[in-house]
């Protein structure tokens, strides 16, 4: 027996007209924007003022008298569909938000392990320049064989001392 209670994808309706989720969503983003903006303010409140005095002073006829119950019914239609396009366009910033940060994490996490490597490689670098021969670390030893030498030779009878063979 098929369970028809998963939620996760849409059935639809056989026959009905199919909507691009995408497309409705980058409408939606772009009435959020309008909606957001200070022209969309400004001609909403001269519609409105142009409204209240169309029906108060009845120029052409009160096609909406005082309470105004026809100006309150096409703000409540407009917010009924406002308020949910305007939150569809925040879950998908939501989304691209989301995968933004994701994707932040990711090259910082890489940028990290980079920062890690390149330490350690200077840290080695560091310990074999410690480690090095300097000029003092030679100088002994060169002093101490270049004497070795000078015994040796001098045992050997190839260095004669100085003064010693000249005859004098």
């Amino acid at each position: 027996m098929a369970r028809h209670d998963d939620l996760s994808t849409p059935r639809g309706t056989p026959g009905a007209p199919s909507v691009d989720p995408d497309a409705f969503g980058r409408l939606a983003e772009q009435l959020a924007r309008f909606l957001g903006t200070g022209r969309y303010l400004v001609g909403q409140t001269l519609v409105v003022i142009l409204w209240i005095i169309l029906n108060v002073v009845g120029i052409i006829r009160h096609w909406d008298p005082y309470p105004f119950i026809l100006l309150n019914l096409g703000f409540s239609t407009q917010a009924a569909y406002a308020a949910p396009l305007i939150l569809l366009a925040q879950n998908r910033q939501a989304d691209r938000d989301r995968y933004e940060i994701e994707r932040d994490r990711e090259v910082n996490a890489r940028s990290l392990a980079e920062t890690e490597f390149l330490a350690r490689e200077i840290a080695a670098v560091r310990l074999a320049v410690d480690r090095k021969a300097d000029r003092d670390d030679i100088i002994e030893p060169l002093e101490r064989l270049a004497a070795l030498i000078e015994g040796h030779e001098a045992s050997a009878g190839l260095i004669s001392e100085p003064g010693a063979d000249s005859g004098e």
